[in-house]
């Protein structure tokens, strides 16, 4: 079946007439359809309606527009095994997890619907007499939502929701890698009847609608997610028009094991993030930092723990690492394997592409783990968004504080510890933007904030309170009933 793009409120064709296929990283003979091949002059017609659209839905109440959200909501969770199913059979994650995709999409929607009975101002008190101060949030206006292909319904709510709930308009290029699930949401909007232009779908790849979309003059924001090296460049169109950027990146994410760990806790801990979605989340734990005393008996137990992971077809329930989201990440992956070998990390396992039986068919990687890994290795301080892990030993709690800052990104950390003191002092210590205690570095509660420091991002936060700070401008407003000129305070 053939796709289109969803713009102004109509399914259309791309102005080029090409398509693309997306197709099932573990059995690419399994095909999920042929999507348009956009490029700028859909970006420019996308651009356009969401411009025609705004004024009128940024006038709609914030009420109304969140009881539209609701039935968004409603049929995301109606829907949710079949996009499940769908998730697993583009991206390659299990089907537990895309199923968790799935609900924390439902659960956003859910929550920021709610935020259209709110959208919190707040009143303060004038210095004059005689006169009302407050001030109120205004929509930014047309934002361009580019999201990644790893949580490709998930991360759209944390963007799209907020948005439309605060008035705004959007344009929406999905990564290429998933554009069925895109399809399928843009699908929910069109059948709860959201008004013609409000959310725009135009599929394709990064250099022929992204870079047009980010750079276009009438986008007044821009809402990233993807690789640190892509946001830099967004970050340049966007400062190029003063627009508004917000930019959620790369992460190197630490565990730190201390010898007072609960080590069963722990491995389970790291196991799942570490090679839960094959190791692609921004969220991935990637270094392993063990206290000395306690170094050699994980890192046995974890070996052997690992080597019990059933790689395979996310479908299949027996399944616990699914494969990677396509050939070109694949051969990226080892790249990095062979990488640490040659700077001299201990392969502990693993370390190889899978070929044998079906797997050979699809995009597997053996979950791997390094042992030794120093600081100086790029193994330590690169993202390779993948199922492998580097593990270095540390002397003290101070000592695992440093190796766990000494990276250029700062998204989420962990500690496992039974010690309360040391908790609370990696609470403050570790240099990220999310820290978890006696669990891993991967999960995000819908009514947190989410977003991580140095090149993680560029300050600012989703979900939670925060997603609304984001897409909107305040306004403050002074209203004098005093009958007279009061000029500003202090002058008669």
């Amino acid at each position: 079946m053939r796709y289109k793009n969803w713009i102004g409120g109509k399914w259309v064709e791309a102005k080029s007439g090409k398509y693309f296929s997306s197709t099932n990283p573990a059995d690419p003979a399994d095909v999920l359809g042929e999507f348009p091949r956009s490029d700028r002059h859909d970006v420019e017609t996308a651009v356009k309606a969401a411009d025609r659209a705004f004024a009128e839905w940024s006038r709609v109440p914030a009420p109304k527009r969140g009881e539209l959200l609701f039935e968004v909501a409603k049929l995301l969770k109606e829907r949710k095994e079949e996009l499940s199913q769908l998730m697993t059979r583009e991206m390659g994650k299990v089907l537990k997890e895309a199923r968790g995709d799935v609900q924390e999409g439902v659960d956003m929607t859910y929550y920021i619907a709610a935020e259209g009975r709110r959208l919190h101002g707040y009143v303060t008190p004038s210095e004059l007499p005689h006169k009302t101060c407050y001030a109120v949030r205004r929509p930014i206006g047309r934002i361009a939502v580019i999201t990644p292909w790893n949580f490709p319904l998930a991360i759209p709510t944390w963007k799209i929701m907020p948005a439309l709930v605060a008035g705004n308009t959007v344009v929406w290029k999905p990564a290429s890698d998933t554009p069925r699930l895109a399809y399928e949401l843009a699908k929910i909007f069109d059948e709860v009847g959201l008004p013609d232009g409000v959310l725009n779908l135009v599929i394709g790849d990064g250099n022929s609608v992204g870079i047009p979309l980010a750079q276009h003059p009438k986008i007044n924001m821009i809402n990233f997610t993807g690789s640190t090296d892509i946001g830099r460049e967004i970050y340049k169109y966007g400062a190029g028009k003063l627009n508004k950027v917000h930019l959620e990146m790369g992460g190197k994410n630490p565990i730190i094991v201390m010898d007072d760990a609960d080590l069963e806790l722990a491995l389970d801990g790291i196991l799942w993030s570490a090679f839960g979605t094959s190791g692609q989340r921004c969220t991935a734990c990637s270094r392993l930092i063990i206290h000395r005393p306690v170094y050699k008996p994980l890192l046995n137990l974890l070996a052997e723990r690992t080597k019990k992971l059933k790689l395979g077809n996310g479908l299949d329930p027996k399944t616990d690492v699914g494969p990677v989201v396509n050939p070109i990440q694949l051969k990226r992956i080892h790249e990095y394997v062979e990488l640490g070998m040659k700077e001299g990390a201990d392969l502990l396992i693993g370390g190889k592409v899978a070929k044998k039986g079906e797997l050979a068919k699809g995009s597997f990687y053996e979950p791997t783990i390094f042992a030794d890994v120093s600081p100086d290795m790029r193994i330590f301080q690169e993202e390779i968004f993948g199922p492998v892990l580097a593990a270095t030993p540390a002397k003290d709690y101070d000592e695992a504080i440093r190796l766990a800052n000494d990276t250029t990104y700062g998204l989420s950390s962990s500690i496992f510890t039974r010690d309360i003191y040391q908790a609370q002092r990696a609470i403050e210590d570790l240099e990220t933007g999310i820290t978890y205690v006696n669990a891993g570095t991967i999960g995000a509660e819908v009514h947190l904030p989410f977003g991580g420091i140095k090149d993680t991002g560029n300050g600012g936060r989703e979900a939670g309170q925060t997603a609304l700070d984001e897409c909107c401008e305040w306004k403050t407003v002074y209203i004098d009933y005093s009958g007279r000129l009061q000029k500003a305070q202090g002058i008669d």
